[in-house]
């Protein structure tokens, strides 16, 4: 048994999915459900009062949706744990949840011992998900990662540009790489054009800002 209970709050427009929530909640030991809203608005104006440690937040409610309702009320309840429990795993639903301030993410027909278990894991500082929305979260971090200037570079144009960077002179930089002044000089050619610079000092800010 938990030395104290879970308080968590309900915000959903559909009745029975509200009522089988809370009954869930409030039937198991450690938890209970004392505020339940029908909509964003309602959630907005008694949620705050109630202090809640976690809130199941629906996102398709009319008026103002779950996303909205999270935005607003994390700003009053920033130690409150916010949990979207929706049937969307659309990815612009998860990361607008997320940029509002929620830390989990399940899905309405998660069963109810795994919805308990991502009560309390979002209670303690996780941040519960399904692995359809984690690995979709996954994803974006791969696909959009930024690429850096200096990602167009070769590794030796790179060597040679850090060498740069470092103060060595043309005639210095060839020695050490065991390369002609020539060859150095064709291999900066190719920095400035690939980071679309004229000269040194250009190319060094430009492939390091970050």
């Amino acid at each position: 048994m938990f030395p104290m209970n879970i308080k968590v709050a309900i915000a959903e427009d559909i009745d029975d999915i509200r009522s089988g929530l809370c009954l869930i909640i409030n039937s198991t030991s450690g938890y209970e459900c004392n505020c339940i809203c029908k909509n964003g608005k309602e959630a907005i104006e008694k949620i705050p009062a109630y202090q809640p440690d976690v809130v199941l937040m629906d996102i398709n409610m009319p008026g103002i949706n779950g996303v909205e309702a999270v935005r607003i009320l994390k700003q009053k309840l920033p130690s409150t744990q916010f949990m979207m429990c929706t049937v969307y795993e659309e990815d612009e639903h998860v990361f607008d949840s997320l940029k509002a301030g929620a830390t989990g993410y399940i899905l309405k027909k998660t069963p109810p011992a795994k919805l308990l278990d991502a009560i309390t894991e979002i209670h303690i500082g996780g941040s519960p998900m399904s692995s359809t929305i984690a690995r979709k979260i996954m994803n974006s971090f791969s696909d959009n990662k930024v690429k850096q200037p200096i990602d167009d570079l070769t590794e030796r144009e790179k060597e040679i540009l850090h060498q740069l960077a470092r103060g060595m002179q043309y005639k210095a930089i060839a020695a050490s790489l065991s390369l002609s002044v020539e060859t150095v000089r064709t291999h900066i050619r190719n920095i400035y054009e690939k980071l679309q610079v004229h000269t040194k000092t250009e190319a060094i800010k430009k492939a390091y800002r970050n």
